[in-house]
């Protein structure tokens, strides 16, 4: 799939056979997303051009509303990977800038559709909203679509079996109250968080337990303190990605007085012998296991690891690990 920054990026071939547009932020790819690049791919194959997304980095509400502090669901790289995984063409990432908001709806398609990406075809969610101060939506695109000869369709909200609305929002309350298999079925996938293993004050692999850790703050959507059952999602060296289970302890350990910062901490069930410090990861929570609990002591912490190492084994579908000897772990 490829991927330009900018308009003048955008080959000029490409435009000028046209393609159909996916407009969008699409925030955590959702199943509504989903249906959104199913009924362009569907277009792209009838008018016989390459199927692209159009899409924003930072999110408008980080500009518009950065007192909010919003975190995304899925960083750009997470994005533009579920993206890929869909099936699409190619993605235009815009800088979302006060300036770029300033254009008239007219504008925006005008230069940024219709011209710059050469656009037959437009495809937008019922809620689309877009050009200075969101005065388009998706009435005058279909007006816009009709006036520049561009076949515009409307995916109406995709609804789950209890008529509830597949969203970004709905995403981040599932999250907020820790029900990652909740997220997990509006997602279509487990949630991930992304960043870079750092180095912690290895109390894990002084315990048997070696764990790469990950800071909370800037890696996205963190769900609350606890224990889950998870992925530590890895890549190779030819782009693909590979999964490990884990037991992932969110928080900042409260059974010992010196961690001041909240962490994710990933431990590998079973394995003692992985090097990740500076290496970017992935963690993708499958299901909460128990809060963050205050121990009496090492013996009754270690008693409880080991519970929380065997239910997300059996949570996740592979076998029970070996307890891991302390003097055996040589990473992490």
């Amino acid at each position: 799939m490829q991927v330009w920054y900018s308009l003048e990026d955008f080959p000029a071939e490409l435009a000028d056979r046209g393609t159909v547009v996916c407009l969008g932020i699409f925030d955590g790819v959702h199943r509504g997303h989903q249906a959104v690049f199913e009924r362009a791919q569907a277009l792209a194959q009838e008018l016989d051009v390459p199927c692209l997304a159009l899409t924003f980095d930072p999110h408008p509400v980080q500009v518009h509303r950065p007192e909010q502090c919003l975190e995304l669901i899925t960083s750009l790289a997470d994005r533009l990977e579920y993206l890929e995984q869909t099936g699409l063409d190619g993605v235009m990432v815009i800088n979302y800038s006060l300036e770029f908001a300033d254009q008239s709806p007219r504008e925006f398609v005008e230069n940024y559709l219709h011209h710059g990406m050469g656009a037959r075809g437009i495809v937008v969610g019922a809620d689309v909203r877009f050009g200075r101060a969101n005065t388009g939506d998706r009435h005058a695109l279909e007006e816009l679509g009709k006036e520049l000869g561009i076949a515009i369709a409307i995916v109406d909200d995709v609804l789950d079996s209890h008529g509830k609305r597949f969203s970004s929002t709905r995403v981040r309350e599932a999250l907020a109250r820790g029900d990652v298999r909740a997220a997990a079925q509006v997602l279509g996938r487990s949630h991930r968080l992304r960043g870079p293993v750092i180095r912690g004050l290895q109390r894990g692999r002084q315990l048997g337990y070696p764990t790469a850790n990950l800071a909370a703050a800037g890696s996205g959507v963190v769900p609350p303190d606890g224990v889950y059952a998870g992925w530590l999602v890895r890549s190779s060296d030819d782009g693909s990605t590979y999964r490990l289970p884990a037991a992932i302890s969110v928080g900042t350990n409260p059974t010992f007085d010196d961690v001041p910062e909240r962490t994710v901490e990933a431990h590998v069930l079973g394995r003692a012998d992985l090097n990740l410090y500076g290496e970017n990861v992935g963690v993708e929570f499958v299901e909460f296991l128990r809060p963050m609990l205050a121990f009496d002591g090492i013996e009754p912490l270690l008693v409880e690891m080991r519970r929380d190492c065997v239910r997300a084994a059996s949570i996740l579908g592979v076998p029970e690990p070996d307890p891991i000897d302390p003097n055996s772990v040589t990473a992490m």
